[in-house]
């Protein structure tokens, strides 16, 4: 975590001035004293007034820094010309967002999910489920409309993290025969406590809600729901709790 009594947040009035990034080797000391404290530099591009621009990333948040002259000092916050326009936000989105939504949609993709809805739908979004989650629950109710009109395919990650029953349950609906038809039968019967857990998870399953669990961790999450979608400029989206029914547009586009 970065203590923001060692962060400078700083707005700059200047003209533009971006270009290309190019990742180096050996940063600056003030660079390396923030990377020591957890953010990652992903790449560099020119700001005015003399300063170099690091796109950077904390806690799965975009950060631009700003290094002086000198190379003594780094500057943490946004950048505004004099009509109080953004210059950060371009090298943040090119060098920062991009790639994250990328990478992290990847790694999404190359998780352990059960798919709900069509394979040909236009629209696709994950969500980390626990089968004990009443919110998640919901949230699949809420999603049903955008499903059933082929709209939308949920992509459920299974974790087990709330009750004593939950990686039993998880596990359960991966290995089932129909995983889809399970799932949908469980969040049917929520309310009864829906499917049976199982006494026994294989070393295949356990594996993959260790790994469904780290994923959640490492993309800033510790509760479920936990959604992740694209919104209209492609830019990657995070959503925790079930959404309301003004996020859920958002989420799942028009219905």
């Amino acid at each position: 975590m970065i203590k923001k009594s060692r962060l400078l947040l700083a707005i700059v009035l200047a003209s533009p001035g971006i270009v290309l990034a190019q990742a180096a080797k050996n940063w600056p000391a003030p660079i390396k004293a923030l990377e020591a404290q957890g953010v990652e530099v992903m790449g560099t591009f020119d700001a005015p007034g003399g300063l170099k621009g690091y796109a950077a990333m904390a806690q799965q948040r975009p950060l631009a820094i700003y290094l002086t002259a000198d190379g003594k000092q780094a500057i943490v916050g946004t950048m505004v010309d004099a009509k109080g326009d953004s210059l950060s936000q371009e090298p943040l989105d090119r060098l920062v967002s991009k790639p994250m939504t990328l990478k992290t949609w990847n790694q999404l993709e190359k998780s352990s999910w059960i798919a709900d809805g069509s394979k040909s739908a236009p629209r696709v979004i994950y969500t980390f489920t626990d089968p004990n989650c009443p919110y998640c629950n919901k949230f699949w109710n809420d999603a049903q409309p955008w499903v059933k009109a082929g709209k939308v395919q949920v992509r459920h990650v299974l974790v087990g993290i709330l009750m004593d029953s939950s990686a039993g349950k998880a596990a359960a609906l991966l290995s089932a025969a129909d995983p889809q038809a399970a799932l949908a039968q469980h969040e049917q019967q929520h309310a009864s406590g829906g499917v049976k857990p199982l006494a026994q998870i294989s070393v295949k399953v356990r594996a993959q809600l260790d790994a469904n669990e780290a994923l959640m961790q490492q993309l800033g999450s510790s509760a479920t729901p936990t959604t992740f979608y694209k919104d209209a400029s492609g830019k990657l989206q995070m959503v925790q709790g079930a959404p309301s029914a003004e996020m859920l547009l958002k989420v799942l586009g028009p219905r």
